[in-house]
């Protein structure tokens, strides 16, 4: 991402924040983790609650080893998943939300994601969530997000709408029942139609 863009999109993670500490529930309940794939997949924030999460400062480089990222989040989340059984603890649904404005530069990696995401999908492991940013690749996006939530193309730099609507989204799972379906609202107002 080019320097407006990282910039955006660093305003929009405090805006996430911001808005998630608007819910006293969803402070308490939504845990945040924070992945990256620059130059090489790097685990950036471990799970922590809302109330703890405290937004990083993310800056751009040229690699995008997309499936490596992926695999990095999945592996995260299923280590996550076996701590909370382990202790019997209750959980949602984990959300991964892949951002990029680029296309995968790990070789056939992002393949071999896509088709754990795809069973994790359909095992109801995960709800996998794609957005592309201005000269992402939408067509491998397409490939690895599926069914009902495909990948969607970001309204320029409207990362705080965005934002907004996925800590909106968060509070209304975590005021309901695990296991619950919850409608979410469509993605109106950050996505280009």
């Amino acid at each position: 991402m080019d320097g407006e863009r990282i910039n955006a999109l660093n305003a929009g993670l405090l805006t996430f924040r911001e808005e998630l500490g608007k819910d006293e529930l969803a402070l308490l309940r939504v845990e945040i983790a924070l992945v990256t794939f620059g130059d090489h997949p790097e685990l950036v924030q471990d799970f922590v609650t809302a109330d703890q999460f405290a937004p990083p400062t993310l800056d751009a480089s040229g690699q995008t080893p997309m499936g490596g990222g992926i695999e990095l989040a999945l592996d995260l989340i299923e280590q996550r998943k076996r701590d909370y059984k382990a202790n019997g603890v209750t959980y949602y649904r984990p959300w991964v939300f892949l951002v990029t404005d680029g296309e995968p530069t790990d070789g056939n990696l992002w393949q071999q994601a896509a088709q754990r995401v795809h069973t994790m999908e359909a095992g109801k492991k995960v709800a996998f969530f794609a957005v592309g940013v201005a000269g992402a690749n939408m067509g491998i996006l397409a490939r690895i997000a599926v069914g009902e939530r495909p990948p969607v193309l970001l309204d320029g730099l409207r990362f705080r709408e965005m934002f907004q609507w996925l800590s909106s989204s968060m509070s209304q799972v975590s005021r309901a029942e695990v296991d619950a379906a919850v409608p979410l609202q469509a993605p109106i107002g950050w996505t280009s139609v």
